[in-house]
């Protein structure tokens, strides 16, 4: 597949790392000549300097042969013209990014459609839908709803004195009622990811991803060993974009303190915000937190442009006794080290919205697509839209790559947690995790 991607920063430069992985024919354009050396040193891809919203640059990169072209740049305006020419100049499908929510309505949408739009994210938008769904399960570090929730993924660390601890998968009847409708997805021990098999053992300090129903969640909680609690009061650290997508989000059903050092910014906020609190100030300071009262706060959220400085607030949030703490990243590093320094979750709303473009790049029907912190896997929801292969046998003998494990599949309003002897139907919606060689492979089994 030929794909342009306009924009060499973090959002573009991680889509373009996992197209090339995949042997897609990737044209990258950027302004920045320094960036596009960088990009060009470390990654297989034409890189072509100019201005992705020029219709001579867009001729340069053959525009008219591209299956898909991304418009990735930190400028909304750019992002919108390049999407808008491309698809004049014979593009076959685009997909721009944008900063304001106003434009997602869907009235706005249509018209953007009728320009030759085909899809528009916003990065702030999809990390603060994230960060909610966060809140709303405290337990557990990362949470993701398949078919508005009838599978959950979620992520939780297993603790010594969980029941969980040291148990055999193939001993997991034993465990009990709560855990059959239940399925590890994956393992990650230190930094390195495991599939789970009958003969894994899962061990204290595990970071697992179990997908089960949602309304079987605090079952899940119990058995790993959690304490679950209730998130009344949530303070917001950083008055940026993101934060204020997020603070709008959770101001109907908690209660929102955020504090920002800008006294511009705190004013802006005020009028549009309806009953969260702001607060000017240093929001990396630890003596002005504990005074606007961080230690009655259940949940803490870094949002500020500095990804060390959310760490570290974080931690001191953490330290002060605070229930739930969420940080922004912006690195690619920090991925692996949240469950190892202490921080419940990082965010990372660029590596967020690549995540979810990417599921426009995927052979076959794909649903959702989203990948796991610290995991260099995707979780995929696949849709069976025909008579073929994959419905005429049980899941043993569909020769699944190893590095791939189906979790559960949906079918209609029922859900099942399928075993070797499950058969798929026309219709069925599958959810797989997969490492990154076994993409190809479940291409070419659910096209």
């Amino acid at each position: 597949m030929k794909i342009i991607i306009a924009g060499a920063g973090d959002v573009g430069f991680h889509l373009a790392e996992h197209l090339v992985a995949e042997n897609q024919d990737i044209t990258l354009i950027d302004t920045n000549k320094d960036v596009l050396e960088l990009v060009g040193a470390r990654l297989d891809v034409l890189t072509i300097q100019g201005n992705s919203a020029s219709i001579s640059t867009l001729r340069e990169a053959q525009v008219e042969r591209a299956q898909l072209v991304l418009a990735m740049t930190t400028s909304e305006t750019t992002n919108l013209m390049t999407a808008t020419l491309a698809k004049r100049l014979g593009a076959n499908q685009t997909i721009a990014r944008v900063s304001s929510s106003d434009y997602l309505s869907l009235g706005q949408r249509n018209i953007f459609q009728d320009l030759g739009i085909d899809t528009l994210i916003s990065p702030s938008i999809l990390a603060a839908r994230e960060i909610e769904r966060l809140i709303r399960q405290a337990t557990f570090t990362d949470v993701f709803e398949f078919e508005e929730g009838k599978f959950t993924l979620v992520g939780a660390t297993i603790v010594p004195a969980s029941q969980l601890s040291n148990v055999r998968l193939a001993n997991w009847a034993a465990v009990g009622e709560a855990a059959q409708d239940l399925r590890p997805m994956a393992i990650l021990r230190g930094k390195k990811t495991i599939i789970p098999k009958g003969s894994t053992v899962l061990l204290p300090g595990d970071h697992v991803y179990f997908i089960t129903q949602r309304e079987r969640l605090p079952e899940l909680s119990g058995l790993v060993g959690q304490d679950a609690r209730d998130i009344r009061r949530v303070m917001i650290a950083g008055g940026t974009r993101l934060a204020y997508e997020t603070a709008q989000l959770l101001e109907k059903d908690y209660k929102v303190t955020l504090i920002e050092g800008d006294k511009d910014q705190c004013k802006k906020l005020a009028d549009v915000l309806e009953s969260s609190i702001i607060i000017h100030g240093d929001p990396t300071n630890p003596y002005l937190l504990d005074e606007v009262g961080l230690r009655r706060a259940d949940a803490f959220l870094a949002l500020t442009p500095n990804a060390e400085s959310n760490i570290i607030a974080s931690l001191s949030a953490k330290n002060n006794g605070v229930y739930r703490t969420i940080a922004q990243v912006d690195n690619r590093e920090y991925e692996h080290i949240s469950q190892n320094i202490g921080v419940d979750t990082l965010i990372n709303m660029k590596l967020i919205a690549a995540n979810n473009v990417l599921r426009y790049v995927r052979k076959g029907s794909i649903e959702a697509i989203t990948s796991l912190h610290g995991v260099d896997a995707e979780v995929i929801e696949y849709v069976i839209e025909r008579e073929n292969h994959v419905v005429r046998h049980p899941l043993r003998d569909l020769h699944l790559p190893e590095t791939a494990i189906i979790g559960g599949v949906i079918r209609g309003e029922e859900t099942f947690v399928p075993d070797g002897n499950f058969q798929l139907g026309v219709g069925d919606k599958v959810i797989v995790f997969a490492l990154a060689d076994a993409i190809q492979k479940l291409e070419k089994v659910f096209r």
